[in-house]
């Protein structure tokens, strides 16, 4: 293994994870309406549905993308159009109260994990990875190496958004206050397509 080729890759996903993005700001929205322990399934849909996606495109569904680039375009704009309806659904949430089963609940388990395969921060992931960091090991230990980091960067990154939101609740305990905040974040969940678009 080229030690210093790991710790650049550990640091590259460590920044990608931990910074903003569309997973992020969701499960922080979620964190706040919903709280931390109907968050869980979210957040291991993440941790497992990405790292799936790494193992699955490092062993070589990468060059099915190459092969066929529409398939490309329409994951990028299927993300995009599921993102908006993301966003509005945030927009539109309020606190929940103790007890109280609300309709439509934090994201599932199968429904974060196939999310990943549509969310453009995602792709920039994973690409990064498989390339530039490619060498760390060979062929197919780089793989096990990179899905194994993702597993571990992505569950510790994922609880610590999904706690920030959960720890807002009592800062933010009027419902008027819990909506501006889903407001913001369903409108930093928009901004977070800029690269789709400005990539078209």
């Amino acid at each position: 293994m080229t030690t210093s080729l790991f710790y650049a890759f550990l640091a590259f996903m460590v920044v990608m994870y931990f910074t903003p993005g569309p997973n992020n700001i969701m499960l922080l929205a979620s964190g706040l309406t919903y709280g931390f322990r109907r968050t869980i399934p979210h957040i291991a849909g993440i941790v497992i549905g990405f790292a799936f996606m790494v193992a699955a495109v490092g062993l070589g569904l990468g060059t099915v993308f190459l092969a066929y680039p529409i398939l490309q375009t329409i994951l990028k704009y299927a993300g995009a159009a599921y993102l908006i309806y993301l966003a509005a659904v945030i927009a539109m949430s309020g606190p929940t109260k103790p007890g109280e089963d609300k309709a439509g609940g934090p994201m599932t388990f199968w429904g974060a994990a196939m999310f990943q395969w549509i969310n453009a921060k995602g792709w920039v992931i994973v690409i990064g990875t498989i390339t530039a960091y490619a060498a760390i090991a060979q062929f197919p230990v780089n793989i096990a190496i990179q899905t194994v980091i993702s597993l571990l960067v992505g569950t510790v990154s994922t609880v610590v958004w999904a706690l920030f939101g959960t720890a807002l609740r009592p800062v933010l305990t009027s419902e008027r206050l819990v909506r501006g905040f889903n407001i913001l974040m369903a409108i930093l969940l928009l901004a977070s397509l800029y690269p789709v678009f400005m990539d078209a």
